[in-house]
């Protein structure tokens, strides 16, 4: 049986005070059900494009290993070293977020495309290979994905959170504080109903003795 609310006062006005704070209580279980629903529905969604984006990059990494292995047959591991440390660069992200029922959902945004032409990663063609050119070609559309990858794991992660915060809340409003509620009521009430029983008792032995004390009177006038 649900614990009463300590410190009430067993009255009418207590009574209207703990109906209007049930009332307050249901709606806002209502409303925090549905967000609890609707964000489950959403952090489906993500898990959904998290697994589709996990298997893009894993397949794009793949390739861009197969090719890795195909210029170093080729041009040797060392050579391929070298060449590696002329095309380092920079990765400039844009940070941001947009705002899903309260939740923060992370925005990664790449400045430049990381996907470059051949020409533009500093070696030569005659110092390279086709193998090389299409393993950092593939490695740079990895990376891509992999950028994306974290922005829907980050999301992920903060709509788990939310939704079990949203969880906790449901089941507190549900489970304790509108059963409290609904007892402390219980118990005002039947409270009151022996109040009434008392002083209708009470009421009526007063009643009684004045009529007692009124009987002698009466014969003396007669």
């Amino acid at each position: 049986m649900p614990e009463i609310i300590e410190g009430v006062s067993p009255t009418r006005m207590e009574l209207l005070r703990l109906s209007r704070r049930e009332k307050l209580a249901e709606k806002g279980h209502d409303l925090l059900r549905e967000k609890r629903d609707a964000l489950i529905a959403e952090f489906l969604d993500v898990v959904g494009e998290v697994k589709e984006a996990r298997k893009e990059v894993e397949a794009k990494l793949e390739e861009a290993f197969n090719f890795l292995i195909i210029a170093q047959a080729r041009l040797g591991v060392e050579q391929v070293r070298q060449l590696s440390l002329m095309t380092s660069r920079e990765i400039e992200l844009a940070f941001s977020s947009r705002g899903i029922m309260g939740v923060h959902m992370p925005i990664l945004e790449l400045e430049n495309k990381l996907a470059r032409k051949v020409t533009e990663r500093g070696y030569g063609f005659m110092e390279s290979s086709v193998a090389l050119d299409m393993s950092a070609k593939s490695f740079e559309e990895a990376l891509e994905k992999i950028i994306k990858l974290a922005e829907l794991e980050e999301a992920v992660r903060n709509l788990a959170v939310e939704v079990e915060k949203t969880k906790r809340r449901v089941n507190a409003l549900e489970y304790i504080m509108i059963p409290r509620l609904k007892a402390t009521r219980k118990y005002i009430r039947m409270r009151l109903e022996e109040m009434e029983r008392e002083n209708f008792t009470r009421l009526k032995k007063i009643k009684a003795m004045l009529e007692r004390k009124k009987s002698p009177l009466e014969g003396v006038y007669e």
